[in-house]
């Protein structure tokens, strides 16, 4: 399949956004096969017997992309970091739910077992730093978005670019961002 224009998939996208239901058909199977690289990609950090494979996530972020009616798109970049964004907030809920879960869901725990108190360290770290990136876009939005976009989308700085600002203000960012979440995430002293 070729890779349709960025202006293509922008006009698709702004036509969505003013109702046009049919748009969207259009733009799904042209922008389904980097979805599934954004997905391929969350999922390669996860653990081997997630309970979601590469297309589930895909589907669950498209389920949650539907129901953004109030997004006002901008072009491509901003669909797959709009898209980046909704995959994580699906595996996060995903980490969050299986630790209440562990946690008794609510119930009061009588015992405790060694088993059950450990937490699985991917999804510790998810969790760690999807509250380290919630706390960055309370202070520098713009920061927030573009980690969102380079390391989750897996957009390069030009395309991050295309969202309104200068490739050396998104390289600016990016440096800030990483050292700003590793200092949040407790990893000061590692490479970014």
């Amino acid at each position: 399949m070729t890779t349709p224009s960025p202006n293509e998939v922008t006009e698709l996208l702004l036509a969505w956004g003013h109702g046009d239901a049919s748009a969207l058909e259009r733009l799904m199977p042209l922008v389904y096969d980097e979805l599934r690289r954004l997905a391929h990609r969350y999922m390669g950090g996860e653990r081997e017997n997630h309970v979601l494979q590469t297309t589930a996530l895909v589907n669950e972020a498209y389920l949650r992309l539907i129901d953004s009616s109030r997004v006002q798109w901008q072009n491509r970049a901003h669909f797959f970091a709009v898209s980046s964004q909704l995959m994580r907030r699906v595996l996060v809920d995903i980490a969050r739910a299986r630790d209440r879960e562990k946690r008794g869901g609510g119930r009061i725990q009588v015992s405790l077992n060694e088993s059950i108190v450990g937490v699985d360290e991917r999804r510790a770290d998810l969790i760690a730093l999807d509250d380290a990136l919630t706390a960055l876009a309370a202070t520098d939005e713009r920061a927030s978005q573009v980690v969102e976009m380079r390391f989750f989308g897996g957009l390069e700085n030009d395309e991050v670019a295309e969202a309104r600002v200068s490739v050396e203000t998104v390289k600016r960012d990016w440096r800030w961002a990483r050292a700003r979440l590793l200092k949040e995430i407790g990893g000061e002293g590692e490479n970014p």
